[in-house]
């Protein structure tokens, strides 16, 4: 059974719905309700700029897709730090946007697991500098795949990644040079980040950009089979004449019988009908090898083209978007349920609330982050505190609250 996610399956527009229709409020507490969520929004969003514009400077050393020029030579000194801020910010953010990170032990596994697409994967890790992943929304599913032209089919049960993000980064110009690799597909010492949707964990190695297509034993036999009896069959019939000709001048060349060979029109005319068959039936089955590898490529192609969602910088967009919606979904939905409490509560008994009424509501589960929510609503003063208890403050407070908060993020000395 997956484990409960942190993350809440609705938009922060539905959540402030869902609670503004459920009846607790009065229709004027509903609109203050309401303006206090557009504040909360606002104020999120101007600290998540701030995070937006910190990733793009440590990403730019490293940025394949960089469009713009650096008018200082100091880059190259500060990379190494700015890189290790890169990996710092990107990680808070993800964790923001209630991403967990996949684990070694967990990538190891994955890579272990039967693939859900007939084909077989090859990632060389030496390749990188550093992988991460990142998932959000782990969930069990079901797919029924066929074989045998259809004639067989399998339901399998899977564990599947609604959202996947992947970091990679390169090893330098000098280690390719060392391995006299010179034709690369992509920049050595840049990295580059990708966001997918709905990945069976048993396909994580699909999503590395330097994953090569191999044959499964099962179709190298497909294909070595039929080519094994035919060449016999092409022996038996065709070559053999051909075969024999050219055997006995060889061994006549080699000084191994005396008798001369006579090559006459006829000879050599079937000297190259039988190469020419021989040529054009290895042909054939390269032909068929080859198409066979293009069409698990195409295979493989078509699946990430429907299912990745962004890459490098636009990863930063998406994810900065998923942060805010997480953080203000959480501090709305911990405000609310201080608000139409009837006393106040402790953290552990906030948080069984909310999860009940998403579960009795909803039929929705999942693992609100309590501990988030709290810190958030006494950052933005939104609650009072007596010993482990809290209480909210009421609406039109709040509203002045997050009034007064925001005008401050623009006061400058004169």
């Amino acid at each position: 059974m997956a484990t409960a996610e942190h993350f809440i399956p609705y938009s922060k527009v539905d959540i402030i719905r869902m609670c503004a229709e459920e009846g607790t409020l009065s229709s004027s507490d509903v609109l203050l309700f309401k303006d206090a969520c557009k504040l909360v929004s606002s104020i999120f969003h101007f600290k998540f700029h701030s995070s937006l514009e910190l990733l793009k400077e440590s990403y730019a050393p490293v940025n394949p897709d960089l469009d713009t020029k650096t008018p200082y030579s100091k880059i190259d000194d500060d990379k190494e730090i700015l890189e290790i801020r890169l990996v710092s910010e990107l990680k808070t953010l993800l964790n923001a946007a209630n991403f967990e990170e996949i684990t070694q032990a967990d990538l190891d596994r994955a890579l272990q697991e039967e693939s859900l697409f007939k084909i077989k994967l090859n990632v060389d890790f030496n390749d990188f500098e550093q992988v991460l992943f990142f998932r959000r929304g782990e969930s069990i599913k079901q797919e029924t795949l066929s074989s045998w032209f259809g004639l067989k089919k399998k339901t399998i049960t899977f564990i599947n990644y609604d959202r996947v993000v992947i970091y990679v980064k390169y090893k330098d110009q000098q280690y390719f040079e060392k391995q006299k690799r010179k034709q690369l597909f992509f920049q050595p010492g840049s990295t580059i980040i990708k966001l997918f949707q709905n990945i069976p964990r048993a396909d994580l190695e699909m999503l590395f950009p330097n994953t090569e297509v191999r044959m499964k034993t099962i179709d190298k036999l497909i294909i070595g089979v039929p080519a094994v009896v035919g060449g016999i069959i092409m022996l038996a019939t065709k070559l053999g004449a051909t075969l024999l000709l050219t055997w006995t001048l060889i061994a006549f060349w080699l000084n191994m019988h005396q008798q001369p060979v006579i090559l006459d029109q006829t000879a050599l005319l079937g000297l190259a009908a039988g190469f020419g068959a021989l040529g054009a039936f290895l042909w054939k089955q390269f032909s068929n090898f080859k198409n066979r590898k293009i069409q698990f490529m195409k295979t493989l192609t078509d699946s990430l083209y429907f299912k990745n969602l962004d890459n490098n910088t636009g990863v930063f967009h998406r994810l900065i978007d998923a942060a805010e919606e997480e953080e203000c979904k959480e501090t709305i939905l911990a405000y609310y349920f201080l608000l139409r409490a009837e006393s106040s509560l402790d953290s552990i008994s906030l948080d069984h609330e909310i999860e009940r009424w998403f579960q009795k509501k909803y039929q929705c589960s999942f693992d609100f982050e309590i501990s988030d929510a709290i810190t958030k609503l006494i950052d933005l003063g939104l609650v009072t505190q007596s010993g482990g208890q809290f209480s909210a403050i009421p609406l039109r407070d709040a509203r002045v609250q997050l009034d007064t908060l925001w005008d401050g993020y623009f006061e400058f000395d004169h």
